[in-house]
């Protein structure tokens, strides 16, 4: 049984690093993503923490120098970081590790480009992109076992957005910006989302949260204005949504922590390893603390375990991508 995590920790995590730690040990992970790693330090500490070797894309200079880690209690066997430049906004970083029984598993941690007021559609052009060049990146794994994990800032076909929650959160944002600057740094504000050419209306999305059903019109209107091709493109290409395989209708909404409206943190595995895929949880809390104390992403945990059988259950979800689960639990 091999425990995968995924988790964006804002900005390095530096001043909630005991909070981090908690959220990650209460899901007893054996290999973790972490995105925006932007501090070493803080990242050798929960690595020390946690019993775990590290990796790193590179060293963080400042707050906005967005870097990967990777965290595992199972024996690291190769790293290597993929940098793209006019591609991939950030680096990819690909680490393979050795499973008990001695088996090599390949995983990718990814942070896709926000780009929500540069670009139409929330950006997702921007993203398709990023999505395509990792694809070409990751062809070099098919037909063995891998997996693809991290913030993609982007919403799942046939997913649930409840834009008006990220509205209010916005909102807040703004007014904590005004009165404490350094307590929202790396949280989204209006700014962030909203295009310059529509900025003249945020006076009138001010006033949508508190109304129920401006809210309710607003959710549906950003539903069908948000573009959802960059995940299209991974379930195209045969990678199995890991929460929504075992969740056909719960949200599993990830972000933000505080105020969760969408689900943009994914763990997807490749047809190959989708017939071991046991669970997939997203974790909201850990001991004693809340998610949002920790960060303004909640982590996604999946779990993978063994199959009797398992190559002819491996053929059958790469031709089913969202169909009944694989590998089921015992009864």
């Amino acid at each position: 049984m091999t425990r995968i995590l995924t988790y964006n920790i804002l900005v390095g995590g530096a001043r909630r690093i005991d909070q981090i730690a908690q959220m990650v040990r209460a899901a007893h992970p054996d290999v973790v993503g972490l995105v925006e790693a932007t501090n070493p330090r803080v990242v050798e500490e929960l690595a020390e923490r946690l019993g775990m070797e590290y990796r790193m894309t590179g060293s963080g200079t400042h707050l906005r120098d967005w870097q990967i880690a990777a965290l595992s209690r199972l024996p690291i066997t190769r790293t290597q970081v993929h940098l793209r430049p006019g591609f991939l906004s950030k680096p990819l970083l690909e680490v393979s590790v050795q499973e008990e029984g001695g088996r090599e598993l390949t995983l990718f941690v990814a942070h896709l480009a926000a780009s929500f007021a540069h670009s139409a559609r929330g950006g997702d052009s921007v993203r398709r992109a990023e999505m395509s060049e990792i694809l070409r990146i990751m062809a070099e794994k098919k037909g063995e076992p891998h997996l693809l994990m991290g913030d993609f800032n982007s919403l799942a076909p046939g997913d649930t957005f409840k834009a008006s929650r990220l509205l209010r959160y916005l909102v807040n944002m703004d007014e904590l910006h005004h009165a404490k600057s350094h307590e929202s740094v790396g949280h989204p504000n209006l700014d962030f989302v909203v295009p310059l050419s529509l900025r003249f209306l945020e006076p009138l999305l001010r006033v949508i949260p508190p109304s129920g059903l401006f809210s309710a019109l607003f959710d549906g209107a950003a539903s069908l204005y948000v573009s959802r091709g960059t995940i299209r493109l991974l379930r195209r290409a045969g990678y199995v949504d890991s929460f929504r395989h075992i969740h056909q209708h719960a949200w599993g909404f990830t972000c933000p922590a505080k105020a969760p409206a969408g689900r943009i943190d994914y763990i997807f595995a490749s047809p190959e390893l989708a017939g071991r895929l046991s669970s997939c949880s997203v974790v909201t809390e850990g001991n004693t603390i809340h998610g949002d104390e920790a960060s303004d992403h909640l982590p996604v945990l999946a779990e993978f375990g063994e199959c009797v059988g398992g190559d002819a259950r491996d053929s059958e979800v790469s031709r089913k991508l969202d169909g009944e689960r694989a590998c089921p639990l015992p009864i």
